[in-house]
């Protein structure tokens, strides 16, 4: 009875694989051999051949490089200033501190699309277009990632603060070496999800870079769709070297992923 009841699982896990694996597959072969009826379904031998032209096309070396310190950093900053700002409010009274989280609440429910014209009137009002600083400042004050930090930290002790400040650290120690390791899962959990955003952001970025060496890897596999032409293999090839950073830093935070959204949902 339990191998009957995994049959389920397996079935799902096979079909959720499946696009993964046809991925892989695809960047093997040519372009017109993934057109064939029925296409193919074990890999290729064009994986080199693919890599080059996807090097002389897109310079993908070049254009994962730039994503990769974009992403490092966003991630850092991003994670960094959720971090402060949960702790803030949550462990500091001061006037108005409801509604600045009613108001945080609140922008976790306006669509992207709508800040898309404001903000980069903004960027071309200061002469950000086609700067790094214009595709990661917008973005650092990450909604979500303060809202989960700020549940994280709402039940830690107060008199761990307090015993901090009797022995003399002060409150960026307090926060440093005494509250933020204790919100590791939480942390961790925002971590991946600042990383997965930046890394796969498409919009944002095809607005604000038009300089194709400043380019981000969404934004240089979409040139490789042309009106006439698709390179689907390049395009399947660079899709599966994108993935690998994002499923590496899933595992590597797994446990703490899982831990950190469970955070707080079990009481006693």
């Amino acid at each position: 009875m339990r191998r009957l009841a995994h049959l389920p699982l397996v079935a799902g896990a096979v079909v959720s694989l499946f696009p993964f694996y046809w991925m892989i597959v695809a960047a093997t072969h040519r372009t017109r051999d993934l057109l064939h009826t029925p296409p193919p379904f074990l890999p290729g031998d064009q994986l080199w051949e693919n890599l080059r032209r996807l090097e002389d096309t897109v310079g993908f070396t070049r254009v994962a490089v730039n994503t990769v310190g974009l992403t490092v950093v966003y991630t850092v900053l991003s994670s960094l200033i959720s971090a402060m700002c949960g702790y803030g409010l949550a462990k500091f009274r001061f006037r108005g501190r409801g509604l600045l989280l009613a108001v945080l609440l609140a922008t976790m429910m306006i669509p992207f699309q709508v800040l898309l014209v404001p903000l980069f009137q903004m960027m071309a009002n200061v002469g950000w277009i086609d700067t790094y600083q214009a595709v990661l400042l917008p973005f650092l004050a990450n909604s979500f990632g303060i809202f989960l930090m700020r549940q994280a930290f709402l039940d830690f002790p107060d008199e761990l603060i307090e015993a901090g400040r009797l022995d003399g650290c002060s409150e960026a120690r307090i926060f440093y070496r005494i509250v933020l390791p204790a919100a590791r899962p939480q942390l961790a959990a925002v971590v991946i999800f600042t990383f997965i955003s930046q890394w796969s952001a498409f919009i944002w970025p095809l607005l604000m870079l038009n300089s194709e060496e400043k380019y981000t890897i969404p934004v240089a596999m979409s040139r490789m769709i042309g009106q006439s032409h698709v390179d689907y293999s390049g395009l399947m090839l660079g899709a599966f070297i994108a993935t690998l950073p994002i499923m590496a830093v899933f595992l590597a935070f797994q446990k703490q992923f899982v831990s950190g959204l469970l955070g707080g949902s079990v009481k006693g």
